[in-house]
């Protein structure tokens, strides 16, 4: 299976938890079973799905401003994950 190069994500209007982590399983293509929740979230991006290549996050701004803990964590999953699998971890923009 190919590599997706380029994932684009727009947060701006996000208003919950569950929005947020229904468009990131949405947009990353997570099994219908995910559990929504940052656990679960690792645990996709780190062996259920390939990450693609770069992952272009717009409403960074907004997102971080209506729920902050959970703009956190999904900053800190994405960071630790680049210096985990570095290989398996995609280039992250946050606008």
């Amino acid at each position: 299976m190919t590599r997706l190069q380029v994932v684009k994500i727009d947060l701006s209007g996000v208003a919950s938890s569950d929005e947020l982590h229904s468009t990131l399983r949405v947009a990353l293509g997570f099994p219908g079973w995910y559990g929504c929740n940052w656990d679960a979230f690792w645990d996709a991006i780190t062996g259920l799905v390939q990450m693609p290549a770069q992952l272009k996050i717009s409403g960074w701004d907004t997102l971080s401003r209506r729920l902050p803990g959970d703009a956190k964590l999904m900053q800190k999953c994405l960071a630790d994950m680049k210096i985990e699998y570095p290989e398996l971890a995609s280039d992250v923009e946050f606008d």
